[in-house]
């Protein structure tokens, strides 16, 4: 394993880069920040081969420690170590250092991905493939320098001559434009700053002159300046040189030219060797004079037409000897033979399709292409090249029909039926007549599949549409939709008939029992009818109409049939859902969705306001920051949705059919994106942020990289990101939970459990879960703080928090003075619009200098994170007696319920 020096400030990026690392087989040593580097790197001194290479993220600002390090590593020392920085964006020192030290790669966070490839480029030993390039062929580049400088002239051909080029240099643009015309050169290497003239002019020059112009020119300039490069391009350089850039990007550049030199050479070389037979290769080819009398033939094109010589096609005309009639056998005219006529007018025709007919009068598709035969630049003719397409035309059949049939039924498929239900609504808008679309669903099929097999399976689809043909009359069409899913269209029936003949296709379907494997399966159908006829409106409408029927069908106990009727209350709502979720997903591709923001405060120190007799009023938010000035504000992330009109929609409106269409995983992807990226945007501003997870993205088995991903991406603190993740779904899959909040926990992430107190039999699950939050759902908190047995109730479950050494969090306070009973009833946060209604903003303009300490400063076990209850609070009305036990889970049982 080769060892790795990685020095980032950043734990999060730290964890998840040495992980991708380890992967790839690097050993890791890391680093939290640039002193550390620093010693290391000076400790080691000459022994550099105790890391193979470093990897150091840029820092945000410059300090002494910073320019140390890098200063250090671009001595001579460490000149040959290589480095990976990682910058989260590519600032101008971080390029100008990548660019003057050898063996320095730059990367950005957004793609930390790719870093053990790119430490892989980095540790592979750099070879010139120039000077390998030069040493196979044998012949050395010729290069042209041109440069005002006689140092930079020096340097330059002694770098290039070392790697096997023959250098010639000269001082101005005269001289190089002179030296350019007297001797041969494949690349011009011009400085751009010259006394008389700009570089430019002689690139220009040398692109004007076509004696010249094969010459490749590069700019060379010791000024990193968009103007100069845009001006070199413009003026006909291929490329821009820097005099500051590494020597070994220099050569790289250079080896680069010399290649595209090569490369024109190459093909320059066999255009002239093909020249005169490129345009004749083929299959077959013959040639034509301007009367279409053949005048050569090839092997291929004398076998292809089923003759023995090429003696036996010279001199026939090529119309009546072999494309002298259409596929049909039908005889075609010489004035209409579009080949006939490509030859007497010279016209070049590229891929036509046509029919040739054999020595055995057997017919031949082919492929054929004309193109105009010159001699000394007289037209003479032409040149045929033909092949024979006979099995693509085989093959372009196959794909056709596999392209409108279903491979296992051999029915039509879909795309095949909307064609033809597309074409029959049109030609009922011509007539009186009626139609009728059939919707067919298998019942049992996920049954018999899953428990026989999926032969079983495959066998039942197969005689279903065995059944289904056999009740088709010939003007009628069947299709397999995909599934159990079968469509037909009838074709002219009577309006009052449609029933009785939907139905017959179920009783059809279901009069036999299935077989297989020596058992039998009654088989079911739901059908669901749509009439067709002129008020029909489109595809979608009657597909649409035939599938709400259907549902209707099932959902009232399957093996039955279903008329859809217009005015159904299932069309309403199946129209409303599928007007959501174009709407949800145009909302994600068009970025419509919006973050709220609602602040959570801590409790401790609320007993003041009781002194100070402001509980009902003031503003609880910042007198309650002011009292926990070491606590950073937390905000649980909502989501919103912002309409035509730019009015925000609430979740309640939708969410339901983002689930219903499994939207919620992406959508949850985009608020944790978002959240993460307003956390970097207000890092001078820290904040906790509380996001809710999905059952759908609980179920993901990738959130936690994707998560990772994000941390990494945003740098943002993990300790400053809650999950909340509800607590009926740690029930439904403990496991699987388990499993997501330890990864999530181990990137030190926390996690809230939602709605606690609504699932009782959760309270055997706390201690197995790696939760740090409790949050109390609100419906428990609208007694307080009257209600002796909603105290109780928020009491208990406070103190089974607090024994499962868990924070609580009460959720939904719309009054002030539910704030002190939650705080003598143990709670340790709490949120709601008496607190902070949701808003799309942080609160970053506050000013909250610590409150001083009031007049009878509260006991220490009321400042402590978790005060002891009251004991009034823990026990129920009718049981004041002093001493009295808590409740037990039972009792806080009947007594939510009753709540209920």
């Amino acid at each position: 394993m080769k060892p790795i020096l990685l020095a980032e400030a950043s734990q999060t990026r730290r964890r998840a880069l040495s992980a991708l690392l380890a992967q790839k087989g690097y050993a890791v040593t890391a680093l939290a920040n640039l002193d550390e580097a620093y010693a290391v790197l000076k400790r080691l001194g000459s022994s550099t081969t105790s890391f193979a290479a470093v990897l150091l993220g840029w820092p945000e600002y410059a300090d002494g420690v910073a320019e140390d390090v890098f200063g250090l590593l671009h001595g001579d020392q460490y000149e040959h170590l290589p480095v990976l920085v990682l910058a989260d964006s590519s600032t101008p020192a971080a390029v100008n250092w990548r660019m003057t030290r050898p063996g320095t790669a730059l990367l950005l966070w957004t793609d930390y991905h790719e870093a053990p490839d790119a430490l892989h480029q980095l540790l592979t030993p750099f070879v010139s493939a120039q000077a390998s390039s030069l040493e196979q062929q044998g012949d050395a580049m010729r290069v042209l320098l041109v440069d005002d400088s006689a140092t930079v002239r020096l340097a330059f051909s002694k770098l290039m001559t070392k790697q096997g080029y023959v250098v010639e240099s000269a001082s101005s643009v005269a001289e190089g434009l002179e030296r350019a015309r007297s001797q041969p050169f494949e690349i011009a290497i011009v400085d751009y700053f010259m006394p008389e003239a700009n570089g430019t002019a002689l690139i220009a020059e040398l692109r004007r002159d076509p004696t010249l112009q094969h010459v490749l020119s590069a700019m060379l300039t010791g000024t990193y300046s968009d103007t100069v490069i845009q001006e070199s391009l413009a003026s006909g350089a291929v490329e821009c040189l820097f005099k500051s850039e590494a020597k070994e990007l220099f050569l790289a550049r250079l080896g680069s030219l010399s290649r595209t030199v090569r490369d024109r050479k190459a093909i320059d070389n066999e255009r002239r060797r093909l020249e005169s037979i490129l345009n004749s290769v083929g299959d077959g080819v013959f040639g034509v004079d301007g009367k279409g009398v053949i005048q050569f033939v090839n092997p291929a094109a004398v076998d292809i037409l089923g003759y023995g010589a090429a003696e036996d096609l010279v001199g026939r005309g090529a119309h009546e000897t072999f494309h002298y009639a259409f596929e049909d056998g039908t005889q075609m005219p010489r004035s209409a033979c579009f080949l006939s006529q490509a030859y007497a007018n010279g016209n070049q025709v590229p891929a036509w399709q046509t029919i040739f007919w054999t020595a055995a009068k057997r017919a031949v598709p082919v492929e054929c292409t004309v193109y105009p035969m010159r001699i000394d630049g007289a037209r003479e003719g032409s040149v045929v090249a033909f092949r024979d397409i006979s099995s693509r035309r085989m093959l372009e059949e196959e794909l056709r029909w596999q392209a409108e049939h279903d491979a296992l039924t051999k029915l039509h498929n879909r795309a095949w039926f909307e064609v033809q239900l597309e074409q029959e609504i049109a030609r009922l808008k011509r007539t009186e007549q009626t139609s009728v679309l059939l919707f067919i669903d298998v019942d049992r099929f996920k049954y018999i599949n899953d428990t026989a097999g999926h032969g079983a399976g495959d066998q039942l689809l197969q005689e279903v549409s065995q059944r289904l043909k056999s009740r088709l009359r010939g003007s009628d069409h069947l299709a397999r939709m995909g599934g159990d899913e079968y469509a037909v269209i009838l074709r002219n029936v009577h309006a009052d008939d449609v029933t009785m003949l939907a139905d017959g296709f179920r009783k059809a379907l279901t009069s036999g029992a299935f077989s297989y494997g020596g058992k039998s399966y009654r088989i079911t159908v739901s059908i669901g009818a749509a009439r067709l006829d002129q008020e029909t409106a489109s595809v979608s409408e009657a597909m649409a109409a035939a599938d709400i029927a259907c549902h209707v069908a099932k959902n009232e106990g399957r093996n039955q049939t279903q008329l859809y009727s217009p005015d159904s209350a299932q069309r309403a709502a199946m129209d409303m859902d599928l007007g959501w979720s174009a709407r949800l997903e145009e909302a994600l591709r068009g970025d419509r969705f919006v973050l709220c923001f609602q602040p959570i405060i801590p409790l401790a120190g609320i007993e003041y306001d009781r002194q100070n007799g402001n509980i009902d009023g003031g503003d609880v938010l910042e007198r309650q920051l002011k009292r926990n000035p070491g606590t950073p504000l937390c905000y649980e992330v909502l989501l919103r949705l912002r309409d035509a009109h730019g009015e925000l929609i609430t979740p309640s409106a939708f969410l339901p059919t983002a689930e219903r269409f499994g939207l919620m995983a992406e959508i949850d992807r985009w608020v944790i994106d978002r959240a993460f990226r307003t956390a970097r945007e207000h890092r001078a501003h820290p904040a906790t942020f509380a996001i809710n997870l999905s059952a759908q993205s609980l179920a993901s088995h990738d959130l936690a990289n994707f998560v990772t991903d994000r941390l990494v991406k945003y740098g943002v603190d993990p300790r400053s990101i809650v999950f909340e993740v509800t607590e009926s779904r740690a029930i439904t899959d403990l496991a699987g939970m388990q499993r997501l909040i330890h990864e999530l926990r181990s990137h030190g992430c926390r996690i809230a459990v939602d709605d606690f107190g609504t699932g009782f039999s959760t309270f055997a699950y706390l201690k197995q879960l790696e939760a740090d939050y409790l949050k109390i759902d609100g419906s428990l908190i609208q007694g307080l703080p009257d209600d002796p047995l909603d105290r109780a109730v928020v009491s208990s479950l406070t103190a089974i928090a607090r024994a499962a050494n868990k924070r609580t969090v009460a959720e939904c306070v719309e009054r002030p003075e539910v704030l002190l009973a939650l705080r003598e009833c143990g709670v340790d946060f709490a949120q709601g619009n008496t607190i902070g209604a949701p808003r799309t903003t942080l609160l970053t303009n506050l000013n909250l200098p610590e409150l001083s300490q009031p007049t009878q400063p509260p006991t220490q076990a009321v400042l402590s994170p978790h005060p002891p209850v009251a004991k009034a609070a823990v026990v129920p009305a009718s049981a004041e007696a002093p001493g009295a036990p808590p409740l037990t889970d039972n009792e806080i049982l009947a007594a939510i319920a009753a709540r209920r």
